[in-house]
């Protein structure tokens, strides 16, 4: 998968102004890269959960369309861990074969990592910028 070193910069730009609750975002593309990342509206406004707005994932998915690409996944931000999925990430996702990026702000340097969600559980997918 490709995730763009300006994606992934601005992704941790956004977790580190969400800090200490958790940023949420949706992800579009192709099936082999990331195009953009869109900022969503952290509904939760929790350092521990996320909950995307609604409105601003349907406005991503209509905007993906009229670009001809695709809602690709999902990002989120752990404030205060690694870049892991926890037990509520994995209980509340909900999309088999979408991707989730995780940036987990625990240590100095931001922990950047990509996951697919199979319906069950999340395997790690390998990134180059």
């Amino acid at each position: 998968m490709i995730l763009p070193r300006a994606i992934r910069d601005a992704v941790v730009a956004h977790a580190r102004e969400a800090s200490p609750f958790e940023c949420c975002g949706i992800l579009v593309g192709t099936p082999h890269a990331i195009v953009t990342a869109v900022r969503a509206a952290n509904l939760s406004e929790s350092p521990t959960r996320f909950l995307i707005d609604p409105h601003d994932h349907i406005r991503a998915r209509r905007e993906a369309r009229a670009a001809r690409l695709e809602v690709i996944g999902f990002y989120h931000s752990h404030p205060r861990s690694d870049a892991v999925p926890s037990a509520t990430d994995l209980a509340e996702a909900s999309y088999a074969g979408h991707l989730y990026l995780i940036v987990g702000l625990a240590g100095d340097d931001p922990d950047v990592q990509l996951y697919r969600f199979t319906g069950s559980s999340f395997e790690a997918v390998s990134f180059r910028t």
